[in-house]
């Protein structure tokens, strides 16, 4: 089930259903764009940058799934079946979710190794900063990592699980690949899918290099690199509507490959006008993986 390389047999066109929305970029700037993720020390401000929404067509591709590939577009889709029933259950998502996404990527990309260094709820009407780990959804279009913290985090990650050989695998082709699903506290048979703030992803085919900028992410322990990324009008979004637990995104944040394939895939959750007003707070949850490739 590889959704690496497939041919394209359907064009992506603007015949595609489609929904307009605003999407938030960065602004260009002269200095590099800082972003704290806690409140930062009294008189400095939260972030440096400034944002600029446009309004853009979001098309549907669910009618296109098949023909979508994270080397070429930088994310893709597919069913998948989980027996987690509850993804707020730290334990249970370690214990059943992590090997279910391990076996999956090896599956969806043909990598030999797979290492899950992370995982994020979001639910903003469960979120609250300094007391839990949910958080809301992420409204910048942005992509996690950069040409040079995917390196980082990769050694960083790998030294704290005691891999041993790190250099040896840092030296063969490596991508970073969140594993995106819908959860729900309604009910495991009875699961919501997702209405409101769902996620749009720009084909990485249309983004310039000039496009992407680093900028500094601080945490209380460390500061990571991410890419903010300025409009272009060339940028062609999708999204995957109604999105529910039995289905997973795959989005390219990474790849050690420069030979063409997708490096870095934007995203961003963005407000849709087609969601009812009573919808209720998306419920996701993201995986952080290293997928190595064969040497």
């Amino acid at each position: 089930m590889s959704l690496n390389n497939q041919v394209l047999d359907k064009p992506i066109s603007a015949e595609l259903p489609y929904v307009e929305a605003n999407l938030s970029y960065l602004v260009p700037m002269a200095e590099k764009p800082v972003n704290y993720t806690y409140e930062p020390p009294l008189g400095i401000p939260r972030t440096n940058a400034t944002y600029q929404t446009h309004k853009l067509p979001i098309y549907n591709a669910r009618s296109i799934s098949e023909n979508i590939s994270l080397d070429r577009e930088g994310f893709a889709f597919t069913g998948h079946n989980t027996n987690v029933r509850n993804f707020y259950d730290e334990d249970e998502v370690r214990r059943v979710y992590y090997p279910e996404a391990e076996q999956l990527l090896k599956e969806v990309t043909g990598g030999t190794k797979v290492v899950i260094f992370d995982h994020t709820l979001r639910n903003a009407s469960q979120s609250k900063p300094g007391e839990n780990n949910i958080k809301e959804p992420a409204k910048r279009v942005h992509n996690d990592f950069t040409a040079k913290s995917g390196y980082t985090r990769a050694r960083l990650e790998l030294a704290a699980q005691g891999i041993d050989d790190i250099d040896v695998l840092l030296k063969q082709r490596f991508a970073i690949i969140n594993v995106w699903r819908a959860m729900s506290t309604t009910g495991y048979a009875y699961a919501q899918p997702i209405q409101e703030s769902p996620l749009a992803l720009c084909d990485a085919q249309s983004i310039a290099p000039t496009d992407i900028v680093a900028g500094d992410l601080v945490y209380r322990d460390r500061v990571g690199e991410t890419y903010g990324i300025t409009y272009n009008a060339k940028h062609k979004w999708f999204y995957f509507p109604q999105m529910h637990r039995d289905e997973a995104l795959f989005i390219k944040c990474f790849d050690s490959a420069e030979d063409g394939s997708a490096r870095f895939a934007g995203h961003t959750a963005f407000e849709d006008p087609t969601s009812p007003a009573n919808a209720p707070p998306r419920e996701s949850i993201e995986l952080r993986t290293f997928v190595f490739y064969p040497a």
